[in-house]
This record gives C-alpha cells, sequence and structure tokens, in this order.
C-alpha cells in the first residue's frame, strides 16, 4: 500500500479492511487516521484506534474479503 493511496482513503473517508489472518474475526475495518513507514492506524467504528502494520492486505471494505497464506 503506497502513501498515495492511503492518503486518497483518508480524504474520503473510504472504509477499509485489513486483513490479518484466515479468521475474518480478526479483520480491522475502520477509517485510515495516519502512517508512518511502518505502521497504519486505523479508527474503528467504535471510535478505538488500532495501531497495524503495513505488510498486511488492505482494501475497501466494500471489497470481497481475500485471504492467502503466501
Amino acid at each position: 500500500m503506497n502513501d498515495e493511496q492511503l492518503d486518497r482513503y483518508r480524504q474520503e473517508g473510504i472504509k477499509v479492511r485489513i486483513v490479518r489472518d484466515a479468521l475474518e474475526l480478526n479483520d480491522v475495518v475502520g477509517i485510515v487516521v495516519a502512517w508512518d513507514d511502518e505502521h497504519v492506524l486505523i479508527r474503528r467504528p467504535n471510535r478505538r484506534v488500532i495501531k497495524v502494520k503495513r505488510g498486511y492486505d488492505m482494501r475497501p471494505a466494500t471489497e470481497p474479503r481475500h485471504w492467502s497464506n503466501e
């Protein structure tokens, strides 16, 4: 995920889904708040903020969930 995409998601308020493992329960869904070289801050619907690594798969929440074990 490059900085331009993250900035577009933040400015447009696009809800994203971060898939961390095979369990959908562990997905992080929310709005991009900020980022640095290693992490992204996501504001979840309950208003809490979570920091996740940028290496995880991140897509708009409207797209189907995709999990790859690679």
